[in-house]
């Protein structure tokens, strides 16, 4: 039985997606570059938006932290971590490679995610000790121990040059069975239900990775970051396993 968390928090992916998907068929998405060159859509700000107005209904005293609208502090200890387009990039140029991302967190823990990839037809969900679900079914992640049989999904290369890692990020290629660059949440969702075993990322912000974390867990994997410390309000860099390969895979970056 869903908690009343996850039923508000599943009402306002779906409202965000309405926002979302008449944006993507249309031809007003007022693209702009915020101050670190990243673009905005029309669409992340007024899915954001719907998101916060739909949770804020519900429980007026929680928290929120955003992507587009930043931090909006509560009277409680519970704060909701929202990014409404995750893949903007590929939504501008019209690739289905996107998705909304939810999480909640409580006095510091992460106890609920939510990724909504509406064009790839994966609602992804999960609470702390509940399982992680896709599309309503149970998933787990995969029980590959060897790193020889790895299915390796990793961000954008170029930003393991400046974190000082790319020499251990192109061992741990050469080690996999394959690796793949899918980038942003899909290749959380592949973890999560067996499609891959690894995802590493360089670069990420709490709202890329919050929702997904929950999802990953609840999965039965193991989420830290590249040196091995837990997902925080400031983590900077992800290492995601199937938990068997956790070890292993952090050892290419110490």
């Amino acid at each position: 039985m869903p908690s009343p968390f996850l039923t508000v928090a599943l009402e306002a992916a779906r409202n965000a997606e309405e926002v979302i998907r008449a944006y993507y068929d249309g031809d007003a998405m007022n693209v702009q570059l915020k101050a670190d060159e990243t673009p905005v859509t029309r669409a992340d700000t007024e899915a954001e938006r719907v998101i916060r107005e739909t949770l804020k209904a519900a429980f007026p005293e929680h928290g929120f932290l955003g992507e587009e609208y930043g931090i909006e502090r509560g009277t409680s200890p519970y704060l909701w971590i929202i990014d409404p387009i995750d893949g903007t990039k590929n939504y501008i140029r019209k690739i289905p490679v996107f998705a909304t991302q939810i999480a909640l967190m409580q006095d510091e823990r992460l106890i609920l995610g939510v990724s909504n990839a509406p064009l790839l037809n994966e609602l992804l969900h999960a609470e702390a000790g509940g399982g992680a679900f896709l599309n309503g079914e149970p998933i787990t992640v995969s029980g590959v121990t060897h790193p020889s049989d790895v299915m390796l999904c990793h961000g954008g290369l170029n930003w393991f040059t400046p974190k000082g890692v790319l020499p251990g990020m192109c061992g741990l290629i050469n080690a996999a069975a394959r690796s793949r660059g899918f980038g942003d949440f899909y290749m959380y969702h592949l973890l999560a239900s067996a499609r891959a075993d690894v995802v590493v990322e360089a670069a990420i912000s709490i709202w890329d990775i919050a929702a997904l974390s929950v999802i990953v867990q609840e999965a039965g994997g193991k989420v830290t970051d590249m040196q091995g410390r837990a997902i925080t309000k400031d983590t900077a860099s992800m290492v995601a396993t199937n938990g068997h390969l956790h070890g292993a895979v952090l050892g290419y970056f110490s």
